[in-house]
């Protein structure tokens, strides 16, 4: 063998080598995305299962707020379905309107001193509260993960096994500016 055919030889070993290294690198922020996107979801099914119980409680108190009972209820609906069908897009939007009627409904739990002192109201107020915590801060992480993949899979020369392989994008979980908002409590109360 000669010289000059051992080294190609080399030379294609090392490609090849890095190729593999570039495609493990490419599967492993793939997967952090679907790990991150997992982390969410957990909260999520949880937080989905408290709603129920925290609306029971405050019907027994709050009568004449059914229409925001109604739409904690609405944007509940709206939350599960975009996260079976994992659409970060609509769950984004969702979440915006779940968060906004859940301020409102913790709001308008002032004006009722018997809700605010039931124990019960108590513990999902608080249990809710950390979920929202937990799902911020998971948000972050998954939002994190996807940045990474994203700009890993247009960089050179990832791009090229990105594109031979096809590896998507994945999309940001971003809530609407209205969500970020204050809430204005001379609207809840006027």
């Amino acid at each position: 063998m000669s010289l000059s055919s051992v080294a190609t030889l080399v030379i294609l070993i090392l490609i090849a080598a890095y190729a593999v290294i570039l495609y493990n690198g490419l599967v492993r922020l793939k997967h952090g995305v679907g790990k991150a996107w997992a982390n969410i979801d957990v909260l999520l099914k949880q937080r989905h299962e408290e709603l129920p119980k925290l609306v029971e409680t405050c019907k027994q108190y709050m009568q004449h707020e059914r229409t925001t009972l109604e739409r904690v209820i609405a944007a509940r609906s709206a939350v599960a379905s975009a996260r079976e069908q994992h659409d970060v897009g609509a769950l984004g939007k969702a979440e915006s309107g779940l968060r906004a009627g859940l301020g409102q409904l913790f709001a308008l739990a002032e004006n009722y001193p018997e809700l605010k002192a039931n124990d019960s109201f108590q513990h999902l107020q608080q249990r809710i509260s950390g979920l929202e915590n937990g799902i911020a801060d998971r948000r972050e992480l998954y939002n994190e993960a996807v940045n990474l993949n994203n700009v890993r899979i247009e960089q050179f020369p990832d791009v090229l096994l990105a594109r031979f392989f096809a590896f998507k994008s994945a999309e940001l979980l971003q809530f609407s500016d209205a969500e970020k908002a204050d809430v204005d409590l001379k609207t809840l109360f006027g």
